[in-house]
């Protein structure tokens, strides 16, 4: 009981550290790849805002290098003072054109004391010099941002100087940008972004409720935001998690998140975004219950395991035992049975030995009694000096004896037991044996033999007794099943099939009469107490030919014209001969 409870413990402590490991390290991740995704974000929007404000003042440059603002610019330049200017209307036009294909809210000429020489008909007669006009007087392209007191709008000045072809500065060009052309591409970003000024007011953003946020406690430059025109907005509230800060406000920076910034001194700003973190939070969490889930899990299967094997100890000791008194029966019982068949194998073969006897008979009877009588011939033919004559019998003698040795020869070979492993045989030669074994039979059946051999060797793994016994099976049932009818006819094709070599063999009886069970044992169409078998035959021909790694099947040929039976053997690979 003590062990169970130390145990218990344990696993608990180790899914305790497991959840936290595993809410620490989806954190971990998910925060940098939130931080990474903001800074990307932020990178883009900077790029879209300072890209956009750098095309306005390349429109603001290339006004005051226009012909016509410079002309106007030294006319101006050279009058009295005091003398009553009027608004240049054409010029005006030229500047009114570049603005709207630009998409500016104005372009204006003005003079270095602040006349306006060319602009839109409703502005002033003089505008306040700023910094950025003061910058322009200077000879460099001046930037400012403000409020415009007029319609609260937010505007962006960029100030041109105008050069006098023979230097010095003659005129400043001012285009004024409504901040929301700025705005507007970027509104889709599912991450807010805001930019401040040095006054910390968020002058552009993606989010209108951010618009105009200055930091509580700050009062914002006058020149540039008119009392009442800015909202002051709370600080951040930050938390600390795995090193990094999280921050949330109000509106669209409720977080929590983390900050990102960025600062642009090409526009005097700096870029701000709000990488949302909600999401990580959940993940961790999430991970940590899975974490914990699955070691609970595990821990429950693990206790139901060892339960379970403390109530199957003691079934295991009286199995095992039992076991092995039983194994000691199989082997008994398999050897038995390999024995079994061993003699099987070799009582099919005996038996077709003693089917072929009589014909074995006539086999080797017929060339004794020839030689008897050339010997005879050759005796007289020698006495009488007629050697040449005799030496035709002895010929004949020679090819009797040749018989007879090959005869003997096929019949010692498939007598013969054969266990060794599949090796190289050549089929053609196999069929070869067998149909010389059985000529006789053959002939005296008046049985019509359709065997043309392969133009090319077709050897296949097997064992070539073995192979022999199976193929003379097949050609002996194939002759009873043709004993007494009409016509009989044998038909013997050897054809390659991809990997495969094909050995068919048909006959034209009666047919095969359950072709499903041709290959159970003891099954046998023929009477019962005949001594043309006992049904084992096509039995242990299947077993021999599955052994080979082949397949061997019959089946009935269309409208009762016999039947066939296939072998199909691993063919040979390239290089290997038959033995």
């Amino acid at each position: 009981m003590a062990l169970r409870v130390a145990l218990l413990l344990v696993w608990i402590a180790l899914t305790l550290t497991a959840s936290v490991t595993a809410w620490r390290i989806s954190a971990r991740d998910g925060l940098a790849r939130v931080e990474a995704q903001g800074v990307s974000d932020l990178r883009l929007a900077s790029d879209r805002v300072v890209g956009s404000l750098l095309q306005f003042r390349e429109v603001a440059v290339l006004a005051a290098g226009h012909p016509e603002v410079v002309a106007l610019a030294r006319k101006y330049r050279h009058k009295d003072a005091g003398t009553n200017t009027r608004r240049d209307a054409k010029v005006s036009l030229t500047l009114q054109r570049l603005a709207d294909h630009a998409g500016a809210r104005d372009i204006r000429l003005i003079g270095t004391d602040g006349t306006v020489l060319a602009g839109p008909p409703d502005g002033p007669q003089k505008v306040a010099i700023t910094r950025a006009l003061a910058r322009a007087e200077q000879g460099a392209t001046g930037f400012d941002h403000r409020i415009d007191p007029a319609n609260g709008q937010r505007i962006f000045t960029f100030a041109t100087p105008v050069f006098a072809p023979q230097g010095g500065v003659i005129g400043i060009v001012q285009l004024r940008l409504n901040a929301r052309n700025v705005e507007a591409e970027g509104r889709g970003n599912p991450v807010p972004v805001w930019f401040t000024d040095a006054d910390g007011v968020s002058f552009l953003t993606n989010r209108t409720d951010l618009v105009l946020l200055a930091p509580q406690g700050v009062t914002p430059d006058p020149a540039h935001y008119p009392p009442g025109s800015t909202t002051p907005y709370e600080p951040f509230t930050r938390r600390e998690l795995l090193g990094r800060v999280l921050v949330s406000g109000e509106g669209s920076l409720r977080g929590p998140g983390l900050e990102i910034s960025r600062h642009l001194p090409v526009i005097e700003m700096t870029g701000h975004a709000l990488a949302v973190t909600g999401s990580v939070t959940r993940a961790a969490r999430l991970a940590a219950l899975s974490t914990a889930a699955g070691f609970l899990a595990v821990g429950a299967v693990l206790f139901a395991l060892w339960e379970r094997r403390r109530a199957l100890a003691e079934a295991n000791a009286a199995l095992e035992a039992r076991v092995t008194e039983r194994t000691a029966e199989l082997r008994d019982t398999n050897a038995e049975l390999h024995r079994t068949q061993a003699e099987l194998v070799q009582a099919g073969k005996l038996s077709a030995l003693g089917q072929m006897s009589a014909g074995i008979s006539h086999e080797l009877n017929q060339p004794l009694m020839a030689i008897s009588s050339y010997a005879e011939n050759a005796e007289l033919l020698l006495e009488r000096g007629r050697a040449q004559e005799a030496g035709a019998s002895l010929t004949r003698i020679a090819e009797m004896a040749h018989r007879m040795g090959r005869i003997i020869r096929n019949l010692r070979a498939f007598a013969r037991q054969e266990s060794a492993p599949a090796t190289p045989v050549e089929l053609a030669a196999v069929v070869d044996r067998a149909l010389e074994m059985l000529e006789t039979r053959i002939e005296r059946a008046g049985v019509r033999l359709i065997w043309q051999r392969p133009e090319t060797a077709a050897v296949v793994l097997g064992g070539e007794v073995r192979l022999s016994q199976v193929v003379l099976n097949l050609l002996s049932n194939a002759l009873d099943a043709m004993e007494g009818r009409p016509d009989p006819q044998i038909e013997i094709v050897i054809r390659p099939a991809d990997t495969l070599i094909c050995l068919s063999i048909t006959d034209s009886g009666p047919g095969i009469a359950d072709p499903s069970r041709i290959f159970d044992p003891f099954y046998s169409t023929k009477e019962v107490g005949t001594a043309e078998g006992i049904g084992l035959g096509l039995s242990i021909s299947y077993g021999l030919i599955q052994g080979f790694g082949g397949s061997l099947r019959g089946e009935n040929l269309p409208e009762g014209r016999g039947a066939r039976f296939t072998i199909e053997l691993r063919a040979a690979p390239d290089g290997e001969d038959s033995a």
